[in-house]
């Protein structure tokens, strides 16, 4: 409907208090990594347009679709209908779910629960809160380039086209987003209730109730706990159903009752996080808004759930270098926001992550789970192993992916390619393993494009765009592959069993590779057998040495050595190079060669190997 059912501000006969320590947050995954940019999933009166689909689909004894009846219903196709259940299944709030825990190949047939699968279409009537301008916007001005290849076409774009795509977009502050989705389930409170209800004989307000299951479906848009204490099990919160009798089915309580009383809490939290805003805003400036408890998904569970977390954030890196490892993360999901013309490592089993507002660099994501976004970056390169990955409004940029799933396309790109998963260190396979990703599937290549207007956005858009398909990633060429060594000294004392890249290269990139190393090999063999005087070599190497210097800082990979605080001194490296030969190759390329002996050691700047021979 175009006006949603305003939630009643009536109280219920027990006039149950909200919880006085303990509020109710938005569960974030929905929002964040569950919308589709897909018209057909999209409603303007979802209540009239999902009531007779629940009927229509509640026919089974299981309560669950599958992908065959979820394409038939809505009118989609088999893809959609795919990418319906396996995003659903990266948002999902219960671990045990058998869409969670099924096998790639039993998806389909599995399906989604019935009432989380009405939820999710629901929210995809979503609009996002538009992206906020940046405080400081001389420095950002500053490390983000303003000129590319393709600002000549964007001039030739319309007004609004241009806008949308060259504009600087900064991420909403986390109180922010949270005050907007808790006034987004304010606002639909009663419709949401009345979906997961159950019509019993009675009048008015008693003619539907909801049942305790039904109820812990909420938990896949709602959830109890705050920043420092444990997660409370939805039906544990709730007055009307906690410490029931578990040999004992809990009574239905009427849908009001639930409607008055989840109302009562969202109010309670909203003029929480209000107040908290602020008081910021107000007080002393600060970073990104990460004492705001937003909790990650967590399985269902009779038990007290694990305390709620926060994202860590990665914000503002420029010009530098940075590493994440598992024991530096207390969080299980990650956002990088706004970093320019870095190197980042975020070596460590995540659920989610996103990459926001970036350029000019390179980021490497360990192991994820549930799902990747990346979205409004340029000149960025990628290395994600992860189960799916949604990269939105991106130009310029370079995935290397290891992924379950099919990369998703939306929004407005250009000039994107990708390529298969190109690196490794000593964990990534234990990583991989504890958050559930597959080596023996990689899906790199078979990218799955949307729309080029996010509908779940809150900007107007042009008429006649909405349905224009958002442009294809290309594939890298195999003699442009290199593989990208992650240095070792990062990984201390904690080393794995990892030894080589765990996705299997497709034949034409192992080709390539194995051509390049058996170039280098000839060179190096070369170069052993090249009769030099020792004057000679000693030129050479002095002369590589300056050189190499030169490189260094022109290149602005001096800042690694520095960055990454690695365990021999600048003085030491410059040692290395004077009184070792060595070559620098970037995968295809001999860049600088001196003469060789047998052993080396290896660095890494970036996308070029640098090897000391001695």
């Amino acid at each position: 409907m175009t006006d949603p059912i305003e939630p009643s501000t009536s109280t219920s006969d027990l006039n149950p208090n909200p919880i006085p320590t303990t509020f109710l947050h938005p569960r974030r995954e929905p929002f964040e990594h569950g919308l589709l940019p897909i018209q057909k999933l999209i409603f303007t009166d979802p209540v009239q347009a999902l009531t007779p689909l629940k009927q229509k689909l509640a026919s089974s004894s299981t309560h669950r679709v599958d992908s065959a009846a979820l394409a038939e219903a809505l009118q989609i196709s088999s893809d959609h209908a795919r990418l319906v259940l396996d995003t659903l299944a990266s948002v999902l709030h219960s671990e045990s779910d058998p869409l969670v825990t099924a096998s790639p190949n039993d998806v389909d047939s599995v399906g989604a629960d019935l009432r989380d699968l009405i939820l999710f279409l629901y929210i995809q009537s979503y609009k996002r809160l538009l992206p906020r301008s940046h405080k400081d916007s001389v420095a950002v001005a500053d490390v983000w380039p303003s000129t590319s290849a393709f600002d000549g076409y964007l001039s030739a774009l319309s007004p609004l086209q241009l806008v949308r795509s060259n504009s600087r977009r900064f991420m909403p502050s986390q109180a922010d987003e949270e005050v907007h989705q808790l006034s987004y389930l304010q606002k639909h409170l009663a419709n949401i209730v009345s979906l997961l209800s159950e019509p019993v004989e009675g009048e008015g307000e008693e003619s539907l109730v909801l049942t305790v299951e039904g109820f812990e479906h909420l938990g896949f848009l709602i959830q109890f706990g705050d920043k420092g204490s444990e997660l409370v099990p939805l039906s544990q919160a709730a007055p009307f159903f906690a410490n029931s009798d578990p040999d004992m089915p809990a009574v239905p309580v009427p849908a009001s009752q639930v409607h008055d009383w989840l109302l009562q809490n969202i109010a309670s939290s909203l003029e929480h996080v209000t107040e908290r805003i602020s008081a910021k805003e107000n007080g002393p400036p600060s970073g990104s808004d990460q004492d705001v408890a937003m909790a990650d998904a967590s399985p269902s569970s009779t038990k007290a759930l694990p305390s709620a977390r926060n994202p860590c954030f990665i914000e503002g890196v420029s010009k530098s270098s940075y590493v994440k490892q598992a024991s530096d993360l207390k969080n299980s999901s990650v956002k990088v926001i706004n970093c320019h013309d870095s190197v980042i490592y975020i070596l460590a089993p995540l659920r989610y992550a996103t990459i926001y507002g970036c350029s000019d660099a390179t980021i490497v994501l360990g192991a994820v789970g549930k799902a990747v976004r990346v979205e409004h970056c340029e000149r960025v390169h990628v290395i994600i192993a992860a189960k799916r990955v949604c990269i939105a409004n991106c130009r310029e940029c370079l995935f290397f992916l290891g992924v379950n799933q099919r990369p998703l396309i939306v929004g407005d790109n250009h000039k994107l390619q990708v390529a298969p998963y190109n690196t490794y260190y000593s964990q990534l396979e234990e990583h991989m393993t504890e958050v559930g990703i597959e080596a023996t599937i990689n899906r790199w290549d078979e990218t799955l494009a949307l729309g080029v207007i996010d509908p779940h956005d809150s900007l107007s858009h042009p008429a006649g765009v909405s349905d224009a398909q958002a442009e294809l990633a290309t594939r890298l060429d195999p003699d442009q592959f290199t593989n990208f060594l992650i240095p070792t000294w990062f990984e201390g004392e904690s080393i794995g069993s990892t030894k080589d890249n765990p996705f299997p290269l497709p034949d034409a990139y192992m080709t390539s590779q194995q051509r390049k190393l058996k170039n280098l090999g000839e060179i190096k063999q070369i170069l052993r057998e090249t009769p030099l005087e020792e004057n000679r070599k000693r030129e050479l190497s002095c002369a590589l040495h300056v050189y190499f210097k030169d490189w260094l800082y022109a290149s602005g990979n001096i800042r690694q050595l520095y960055c990454l605080q690695v365990p021999r001194s600048f003085l030491q490296v410059q040692q290395a190079v004077e009184n070792q030969p060595f070559l620098v190759w970037n995968g295809s390329t001999i860049l600088w060669i001196g003469s060789c002996a047998q052993n080396a050691i290896r660095y890494t700047f970036a996308n070029l190997n640098v090897i000391f021979f001695g």
